[in-house]
C-alpha cells in the first residue's frame, strides 16, 4: 500500500470514528449538537405545515426585494467587486449581476445586498434577519447542488428552526421578550446557524456531519452589536452566511470538532449566553409548532423592525386625529423597549434606519410611512425636523400589556391639548398577525425596480416565487436574477 493509500485509510477511519464520537462520548449522551441535528434533519418537506412553506417562499420575495434595494450601496458593492476580482470556481450567480463565483462567496455578497439596505425580515424575539441568511445561502447551494423548490423550501423551515432554537439556547424567551436578550453580540451570530442547516440539508449531510458543522459555525462565527449603525451590520450578515456554507462543506469532507462544542463549560452557550447553558430547545423533538410560522416578521416598511410597531401607532394617531402637522404640540411614545430619545435630524439612510424619532416625525407629517420615507428628499423637510423635535418618551404612559417586545404607544397632542392614542404590539407583516402575499408582494415591486431586472423578468421571477415548490431545478429560477 503506498503512503497516499495508506493516509486515505487512515482518513476515513478517524472520520468514522469522529462520527460515532458524536453519538456516544465517554458513554455519555449524545452532545446538544448532534441531537439538533438528529431533529432537524428528520424535517420532511411534504409534512410540513403549509404555513411554514408558504412563509418561506415569501422570505425569498422578501430578501430578493431588500438586496435590489441595497444592490447599490457602498458597503455591498465593495464586497461584490472583491469576490469578482478574486474570481474561482463558477458555482452559482450573484444576484442582478450574472457572475458566477464560488457558492460560498455569492451567499456571502447576496447576503450583504439585502441587509445592506436593512429592508428585510426579523425574528419577533430578537430582530435577527434569519430570512437574509437562508435564502442567500439556500440559493447559492440549490444551484451548486442542483436543488429542487420543495427541497430549499423545506432546507428553509429546517434552517430558520434551528436559529430560532439557537435563540432560545442563548437566552429563554422570558428573557428574549423583555428586551434583555444578547450580551453585546450582533444577532449574526445566532443567524448562522440557520444558514448552516439549511446549507447542511441541501448538501444531504448525515445527523453527525450536520453535527460537525454545527459546532464549526459555533467556533466560527462572531460580530458585535456595536456595529449595528454602521457598515459592519451588513458585513456581520455576510459572515454569517460565508461561514454557514463553509462549515457544512468542511463537515461533508468529513472535518470534525469536539461534540460538546455547545454545551460544555465555556462553549457556544456559556460563552454567549452570559455564563449560563441552556440546552432544553435544542434537544427537544420536533413538533407542528414550527418557529418560522410563530416569529417571522416580514418588513413592509424599511427601517429597524423593532421601531415598526411604534410607526404603525403613530399613524393610526395621526389618522384618528387628522392634525396638521403645525397643529402638533408633542409626539409621545412608550413600550417595552423605549428609553431615550434622541432628537437628532438622520444626515443619511443608515442613521435613518434606527431613528425612531425621524420615523414618527414622518409618520405624523404624512399620516404614512413607506419605501419612499428612507431617501434624503424625505428626511431633510423641514416640516419633519421641527416634529422630530417633539418627539419624547411618554412621561406618565398608559397600563398596556405587551405580547412582545417591540411594541409600542404613541401619543399625539395637538396645540390646543386634545390627545389621540394608538397601540400596536406586532407589527404588520408578522406571523402572530398573519403574513399576507398582497403586502408581500408589495414590497416586492416596490424595490425591484432598483435591480436591473427588466419589469417583465421581475413578475416573471414573482410568479415563480409564488409557485417556488414546482421549480424543478433552482438553477432555472436564479437564471432569471441577471436577465
Amino acid at each position: 500500500m503506498t503512503r497516499r493509500c495508506l493516509l486515505g485509510s487512515m482518513f476515513a477511519v478517524n472520520a468514522l470514528r469522529s462520527g460515532a464520537a458524536f453519538a456516544q462520548t465517554r458513554g455519555a449522551s449524545p452532545g446538544a449538537a448532534l441531537q439538533l441535528a438528529r431533529t432537524l434533519n428528520r424535517i420532511s418537506y411534504g409534512k410540513l405545515p403549509p404555513v411554514t412553506t408558504r412563509y418561506a417562499k415569501m422570505l425569498v420575495a422578501s430578501t430578493l426585494a431588500s438586496a435590489a434595494s441595497g444592490w447599490t450601496i457602498r458597503s455591498a458593492g465593495i464586497i461584490r467587486d472583491l469576490a469578482k476580482e478574486q474570481g474561482g470556481k463558477p458555482e452559482a450567480a450573484v444576484w442582478f449581476d450574472g457572475v458566477r463565483l464560488p457558492a460560498n462567496e455569492v451567499a456571502r455578497v447576496n447576503a450583504m445586498a439585502s441587509d445592506a439596505a436593512a429592508s428585510d425580515d426579523s425574528d419577533l424575539r430578537n430582530v435577527a434577519h434569519t430570512g437574509t441568511c437562508l435564502t442567500a445561502v439556500g440559493l447559492a447551494l440549490g444551484e451548486r447542488t442542483g436543488a429542487t423548490g420543495q427541497d430549499l423550501l423545506g432546507a428553509m423551515v429546517a434552517g430558520y428552526e434551528a436559529a430560532g432554537r439557537m435563540a432560545e439556547a442563548v437566552a429563554p424567551p422570558t428573557e428574549a421578550l423583555s428586551g434583555s436578550w444578547g450580551h453585546g453580540f450582533h444577532a449574526s451570530v445566532i443567524v448562522a446557524f440557520g444558514g448552516t442547516v439549511t446549507a447542511a440539508r441541501l448538501l444531504r449531510l448525515n445527523d453527525a456531519q450536520m453535527a460537525n458543522a454545527i459546532g464549526i459555525t459555533a467556533t466560527t462565527m462572531g460580530g458585535l452589536a456595536i456595529g449595528t449603525n454602521s457598515f459592519a451590520r451588513e458585513y456581520h450578515a455576510g459572515n454569517a452566511a460565508l461561514c454557514a456554507v463553509n462549515a457544512s462543506l468542511a463537515a461533508s469532507r468529513g472535518y470534525t470538532v469536539n461534540p460538546d462544542m455547545l454545551e460544555a463549560p465555556r462553549g457556544f452557550l456559556a460563552v454567549f449566553g452570559g455564563g449560563k447553558v441552556n440546552t432544553e430547545s435544542l434537544t427537544r423533538g420536533i413538533s407542528n409548532d414550527y418557529q418560522i410560522a410563530r416569529f417571522l416578521a416580514i418588513k413592509l416598511v424599511p427601517g429597524a423592525h423593532a421601531l415598526q410597531p411604534a410607526v404603525e401607532a403613530a399613524i393610526l394617531a395621526a389618522r384618528k386625529s387628522r392634525l396638521a402637522p403645525e397643529s402638533v404640540a408633542r409626539i409621545l411614545v412608550s413600550g417595552p423597549q423605549i428609553h431615550t430619545i434622541n432628537n437628532r435630524v438622520p444626515a443619511d439612510m443608515v442613521e435613518a434606519i434606527h431613528s425612531l424619532p425621524y420615523f414618527l416625525a414622518s409618520a405624523v407629517a404624512d399620516q404614512d410611512f413607506s419605501w419612499v420615507h428612507i431617501t434624503l428628499e424625505k428626511m431633510q423637510r423641514p416640516v419633519v425636523a421641527r416634529l422630530i423635535g417633539l418627539v419624547a418618551a411618554d412621561p406618565a404612559p398608559k397600563p398596556v400589556h405587551y405580547e412582545w417586545s417591540w411594541g409600542a404607544t404613541v401619543t399625539i397632542v395637538s396645540t390646543t391639548g386634545a390627545a389621540y392614542t394608538a397601540t400596536v404590539d406586532a407589527p404588520k407583516g408578522s406571523a402572530p398577525r398573519g403574513i399576507e402575499w398582497s403586502d408581500v408582494d408589495a414590497k416586492y415591486r416596490a424595490l425591484l425596480p432598483q435591480s436591473r431586472l427588466s419589469p417583465a423578468h421581475s413578475e416573471e421571477v414573482l410568479r415563480m416565487i409564488h409557485d417556488f415548490d414546482q421549480v424543478q431545478r433552482i438553477s432555472q429560477f436564479t437564471g432569471l436574477l441577471s436577465q
